[in-house]
């Protein structure tokens, strides 16, 4: 065999040299990658503790005290019956933010496994917004809010207005929306409720005068691997898991949803869902899965129901 040669022996070093080039890319592409994973499983495991946090203060505590206040009546002496009724109160207040936040649990549930699709039926909006802002009266109540509904969708001879989407997921967007503008509401402040069509999409807006979010928070408050400042989370409920909900169930309906905050001012989220094209025969008057099938005596007057 004979001699290499200079040419050629310098062409086989540019050659492995390029090769060994390659390979150092192809490691840091993979070191990159497993960066990457990495970060992912580091994600998962706070968003678990996170969770596991959240179980303990949002689940657990409320059973303790609706065990320990219903344990306190049934010690309650006749002369002091009075009693009863701010410790009922309390039970009450406590099983519905239970009930609140396992829907949430459960929703959130679903969207991890991919086993969550829209479900579409002729809603009543304005009776379904009602209903949320009733289910909070008590919540809102104790800390001398109104709520204010504007409801901006003119109607015929004073009939429902019926929008294509799905009851259910848009009633526990709304009550998410107004369960944060409730615990966020400085005292005898007063919340404010927008609905308007633009452009054939819903529009609902949820407005608060309360404590505000800040810029940072507004860029990851939709992220469930990210948390706020634990320092607002042990004051307050909310802003948690329910608006990462938000975001996967209004992905789920095409819609969208926006914030403006500013510190000790208030926030307002503004959400967005266009009417679904689909026929439909359901109809749906406050998202509590009550639902009326179609027929020309319903369409001719749907509040003999």
């Amino acid at each position: 065999m004979s001699d290499l040669t200079d040419k050629e022996l310098l062409d086989e070093l540019k050659k492995r040299f390029e090769q060994k080039l390659r390979s150092i890319e192809e490691v840091q592409e993979l070191n990159n990658e497993l960066k990457k994973v990495n970060k992912k499983l580091e994600d998962s495991e706070a968003l678990k503790s996170h969770f596991i946090s959240n179980i303990t203060n949002e689940i657990v505590n409320p059973f303790a005290s609706i065990l320990a206040l219903s344990k306190n009546i049934l010690s309650v002496k006749k002369e002091n019956w009075k009693k009863v009724f701010s410790m009922v109160s309390l039970i009450y207040s406590e099983a519905f933010n239970l009930d609140f936040q396992l829907k949430n649990i459960f929703v959130a549930a679903k969207v991890e496994a991919g086993e969550i699709f829209p479900e579409i039926l002729n809603v009543d909006i304005k009776h379904l917004i009602e209903s949320v802002i009733e289910s909070f009266k008590h919540e809102s109540k104790k800390k001398k809010l109104k709520v204010n509904l504007n409801f901006n969708i003119p109607t015929e001879y004073d009939k429902p207005f019926f929008f294509k989407t799905d009851p259910e997921k848009l009633r526990l967007i709304l009550s998410n929306l107004i369960s944060n503008a409730v615990n966020f509401s400085f005292d005898d402040e007063k919340i404010i409720i927008e609905t308007c069509i633009d452009n054939g999409s819903l529009v609902i807006s949820v407005q608060d005068f309360g404590t505000g979010i800040s810029f940072d928070n507004q860029k990851i408050i939709f992220d469930r691997f990210k948390r706020l400042d634990s320092g607002i989370n042990s004051i307050h409920r909310g802003h948690g898991l329910g608006l990462s909900i938000n975001k996967a169930l209004l992905d789920v309906l095409d819609g969208s949803i926006n914030i403006q905050s500013e510190i000790g001012k208030g926030t307002n989220f503004t959400i967005s869902i266009p009417e679904n094209k689909s026929q439909v025969s359901g109809f749906a008057f406050d998202g509590n899965d009550l639902f009326f099938d179609d027929d020309q005596e319903f369409n001719n007057n749907p509040e003999t129901f």
